[in-house]
């Protein structure tokens, strides 16, 4: 069973930076995707950024000049590093890990609030 703590969120001045971590348990496999998605409010939950255990890497158009994922799989962490922030960044982040083959699993952190102001 695999569980996914968020941690890093916070308050950030606009131009900012923040680094948020995601803490996962159990057994991720070879093959899984782990990322990070955002909903802000009135918003639909959309995608920043995923990476796979094998370290392939996607990013939503629109994140992809100033977020960067990355992941220790010995540690079990992945990482959202988020440069030049604005107000539009501010959003719930969440973790998730999910896997499309046997063993499948889609898992959701409780995520972390990010808030971009003066």
């Amino acid at each position: 069973q695999v569980q996914l703590v968020e941690s890093g969120g916070g308050l950030v001045q606009p131009g900012g930076s923040l680094r948020l971590s995601c803490a996962a348990s159990g057994s991720l496999f070879s093959g899984s995707r782990l990322g990070w998605f955002r909903q802000a409010p009135g918003k639909e939950r959309e995608l920043v950024a995923t990476i796979t255990t094998g370290g392939t890497t996607n990013y939503a158009d629109s994140m992809k000049d100033r977020f960067t994922i990355s992941a220790d799989n010995a540690k079990k962490m992945v990482y959202l590093q988020m440069d030049r922030l604005t107000p539009e960044d501010t959003a719930i982040y969440y973790c998730n890990a999910r896997r499309s083959v046997t063993p499948t699993f889609n898992v959701w952190g409780q995520g972390t609030q990010v808030t971009v102001s003066s």
